[in-house]
């Protein structure tokens, strides 16, 4: 695997496994390292849009902490003076937290989240906040509220969404790794589009305490990294059991980075191209990338097989009435009462009583998606429908997760590519909400079906990055770890940096 150098210029170009190796070996300070990412930032955040907030000072606090520490010969874990991102719907205790949204400016988390909290257990340096799709409701970090992101790789497309912030990040070079949340490929999607690692793990992997909740059945914490090496380090720190979240997994996850090993990860494995993933939609050039990379993992030892998933072509509809049935659910904490933005802390246009309150806040703090979403899940949840939609979109999901646990007793894993297409541009689809639903329909199946996905870079078209998807059963990482880790070394696809 190739290595950026450590002088000043590619300092922040080290992937997160090789910035740690190279602060343990002192040839480079935590708080060097921070000034570098800091000073990127400062060049580059006006032409990408990626960051809501920072926390400069704060930021430089915590690496000369490190630094200390390391001056005093301890062992320190891999993350510690590391810069990294998190996205904005996660609490991180004193800073703002809008989620993308006007209805939270003003909202000053009292707590942290668990992830960030076992962030600052180890010693990683929170650099700021990441913008996103309002309430993560978008595949293009056009929905924010405040600005949208611009991919690196081409300031006029989007980065995806909804961590579109945390991926430019990331890919741009301004922090080492990021956080983002996943609930329909909102890691994945955008990872594919800026040629970065998205991980989704199995549901329950990390807590989700302390993440702003959008369809709980389907939320899970997400990482952004530049190797699937560094997905590995940032899982094995986040993953274990968490009495604040009941749907957390009970056991502690193995160290998933010393596990992981070299081509022969690959060998004598039977890897499953699902052939509705190759068809009517998939842009045949974007498909041509994937088949490519199924054909390297065969040449490093790896038996392709097609199957089938007969049902994936019901998980998008159903996705799209479990997910806005959980948001309108969700989002009516949001009443102008107890977070954000109120119409009775202003003299405009001030409530007369308590109904005007939560439908002038919620009316002018909810952008149009967060609004699309409310609406299209009250109904599905109202009297007389319940049992039409939601009832019935549960009925589905379970067919849809018996889709991979059937695929999973012939082949060790499965192989697809993650976006129909490379990223779109600015303001293609914003106009239209289907068009850009459909920009998740290779993502959704695999968080209706609760199972774990990587994306990985596997190629480029007209020079925008494409992605592959590697999917496994429920709670096996390790293997999609230890086979994108494979893939990578033999391969340079990741390497490659935009031309900022």
């Amino acid at each position: 695997m190739k290595s950026a150098t450590t002088g000043p210029a590619g300092i922040t170009q080290l992937s997160l496994a090789d910035t740690a190796a190279a602060l343990r070996a002192k040839k480079f300070s935590s708080v060097e390292l921070l000034k570098a990412y800091q000073q990127r930032r400062a060049q580059l955040e006006p032409k990408l849009g990626a960051f809501l907030s920072t926390q400069d000072d704060l930021a430089l606090d915590q690496a000369a902490q490190v630094d200390t520490r390391i001056s005093k010969g301890e062992q320190l874990p891999a993350l510690a003076g590391i810069p990294v991102a998190v996205k904005d719907n996660f609490n991180v205790q004193g800073t703002e937290t809008t989620a993308g949204s006007k209805i939270l400016k003003g909202y000053v988390s009292a707590y942290d989240a668990t992830a960030i909290k076992k962030l600052r257990e180890v010693g990683a340096v929170i650099v700021g906040k990441t913008n996103l799709d309002e309430f993560a409701m978008g595949s293009s970090t056009e929905n924010s509220a405040f600005k949208p992101t611009k991919n690196p790789w081409d300031i006029t497309r989007v980065p995806g969404g909804s961590s579109g912030g945390s991926a430019a990040a990331v890919s741009g070079d301004l922090c080492a790794a990021a956080l983002g949340s996943d609930t329909g490929g909102s890691v994945r999607q955008p990872a594919s589009f800026t040629n970065t690692v998205g991980l989704k793990p199995t549901y329950g992997r990390i807590s989700r305490y302390g993440l702003l909740a959008l369809a709980s059945s389907l939320d899970v914490v997400g990482t952004l990294t530049k190797t699937v090496e560094d997905a590995a380090i940032l899982l094995e720190q986040l993953a274990g059991p968490d009495p604040l979240d009941a749907t957390c997994h009970n056991e502690r996850a193995p160290l998933y980075s010393s596990l992981l090993g070299s081509g022969e990860s690959v060998k004598g494995r039977t890897i499953g191209l699902p052939k509705e993933y190759f068809s009517q939609g998939l842009d045949t050039a974007v498909g041509e990338q994937v088949r490519a990379a199924a054909e390297q993992l065969k040449k490093q030892g790896a038996k392709i097989v097609e199957v089938s998933l007969p049902h994936s072509k019901y998980a998008l509809p159903t996705y799209y009435i479990l997910l806005p049935s959980e948001a309108s659910a969700n989002l009516a904490r949001y009443d102008g009462i107890r977070y954000g933005a109120s119409t009775t802390r202003s003299n405009d246009n001030r409530a007369q009583d308590l109904l005007e309150v939560y439908s002038q806040s919620r009316a002018q703090g909810f952008g149009p998606e967060p609004i699309r979403r409310i609406m299209l899940g009250t109904y599905a949840l109202s009297s007389g429908y319940y049992d039409a939609y939601y009832r019935q979109a549960q009925k589905v999901r379970t067919l849809v997760r018996q889709d991979f646990l059937e695929a999973f007793k012939n082949v060790d894993l499965l192989l697809t590519p993650t976006t129909p297409t490379t990223a779109f541009r600015l303001g293609e689809k914003k106009q239209e909400p289907l068009a850009m639903y459909l920009s998740d329909v290779m993502t959704v199946a695999i968080n209706v079906a609760g199972v774990p996905a990587l994306t990985l870079p596997c190629g480029f078209v007209d020079n925008l990055p494409v992605g592959m998807q590697l999917v496994g059963p429920d709670y096996n990482e390790e293997l999609l770890f230890k086979v994108g880790h494979a893939y990578q070394q033999e391969t340079d696809w990741h390497t490659r940096r935009p031309a900022l």
